[in-house]
């Protein structure tokens, strides 16, 4: 089942479930010295529960500029698929493309784009629209 960005009307799909808790177990793990939402409570605890509020969508976009320029002090290797069970590794184990050069490119969405593009492109969107995001299933 995939899994996206709700704002609106506009739907951006992120890719499975697992996936984005991948990418926000290595917020907490790597950023929040495993404490989830100590550092980013906005995404990490507002976002990760459904919805965010249009109040803070500006707040998120910081977060994430702040995560996205972490990310890019940590190689490939360092990605935990679930902070829940840090034996699993991803489906695809370390098979990965050579584009991807640190967690702040590591993930992509079923479509083919990066993570934090598309979260940029969904927060700009709600800015503009004057509408929360909604974590949806579809």
């Amino acid at each position: 089942m995939a899994i996206g960005l709700r704002v609106g009307p506009i739907f951006y799909k992120i890719g499975t479930g697992s996936l984005l808790h991948s990418f926000f177990s290595n917020i907490a793990y790597h950023l929040e010295d495993h404490k989830w939402g100590s550092k980013y409570p906005f995404l990490m605890k507002e976002l990760y529960q459904g919805e965010l509020s249009l109040a803070n969508l500006s707040k998120v976009k910081e977060e994430l500029n702040e995560i996205r320029a972490a990310f890019k002090g940590y190689a490939p290797d360092r990605v935990i698929w679930d902070i829940d069970d840090l034996k699993q590794a991803p489906p695809w184990g370390t098979h990965i493309a050579e584009t991807i050069t640190s967690l702040s490119n590591y993930f992509v969405t079923s479509d083919g784009k990066q993570f934090f593009d598309v979260f940029d492109q969904a927060l700009q969107a709600g800015i503009e629209i004057r509408k929360p995001i909604k974590l949806q299933s579809l």
